[in-house]
């Protein structure tokens, strides 16, 4: 990649307080300007396996497109996501195929590709409720919606916001990789600027800090990766760590 666009990620994981596995898993591929955090589908045979299924899918297909994305050619990056994104699912399908037993299976995605242009611009792909924000100039700025029952509730006006945070459906996904024939990923981008932060997580996190505390955490640490992974994980855990929580921080050295 060149050196006039080098984006790092950090990355952390945590089982959390309540759950006997960790069924999130993530990639950090600095040199490839790609990063990725899946989630397994909770209360799902295998969800562990459909999340590390897709981030392997994910590792593989990017190791094999090696050329064009460090050679800047990588025609669509919309397309290329796309791409992933169909692979993974896929391989997720073929999994549950020669083991009937992880039938049910799934996993949420969310992948953040940075190409590696002279402007630089986030594309963001994701299915499910694994989220991925931008942080900039001390605001936080949601960079997806979730593939929810609740957030198509809030679209069409059904709930209000402060209904939807109690709802028994909020974490009902309506698309999630491997459990159903077909998938339609939400993929979109943004330019960037040079001090910019991105923020990829499961809902392990979301689900014990809204946005605004995540915001203030990540104004806290000053722009420093490593303390906003620390210290979102730390507050996750301290709000009850419902869930696992995984965190992946990007910002350009």
């Amino acid at each position: 990649m060149s050196s006039m666009n080098r984006w790092v990620g950090v990355g952390r994981s945590d089982i959390g307080l309540v759950r006997s596995s960790n069924q999130d898993a993530y990639v950090l591929m600095d040199h490839f300007g790609l990063w990725a955090v899946a989630d397994g589908m909770g209360g799902h045979t295998g969800g562990d396996i459909a999340a590390q299924t897709a981030i392997d899918s994910i590792k593989t297909r990017i190791e094999a497109s090696v050329e064009s994305l460090q050679q800047d050619s990588l025609q669509d990056p919309v397309a290329f996501l796309s791409d992933l994104l169909h692979h993974a699912h896929t391989a997720i399908l073929e999994r549950v195929h020669h083991e009937p037993s992880l039938k049910g299976m799934g996993t949420t995605i969310v992948v953040l590709l940075i190409p590696p242009h002279p402007t630089p611009v986030a594309y963001v792909a994701h299915l499910g409720d694994s989220r991925a924000y931008l942080f900039r100039a001390g605001e936080l700025v949601a960079l997806t919606r979730d593939h929810t029952l609740i957030e198509k509730y809030l679209e069409r006006g059904i709930l209000s916001p402060q209904m939807a945070r109690t709802h028994p459906d909020r974490h009902v996904l309506t698309q999630a990789l491997g459990v159903s024939s077909s998938i339609r990923p939400s993929i979109s981008s943004y330019p960037l600027h040079p001090d910019d932060l991105l923020l990829l997580c499961s809902d392990g996190l979301t689900k014990m800090l809204d946005d605004n505390r995540i915001r203030e955490i990540c104004s806290k640490s000053q722009g420093d990766p490593f303390s906003i992974c620390d210290s979102l994980i730390a507050a996750s855990l301290d709000g009850g760590g419902l869930d696992n929580v995984t965190v992946v921080v990007v910002g350009h050295v």
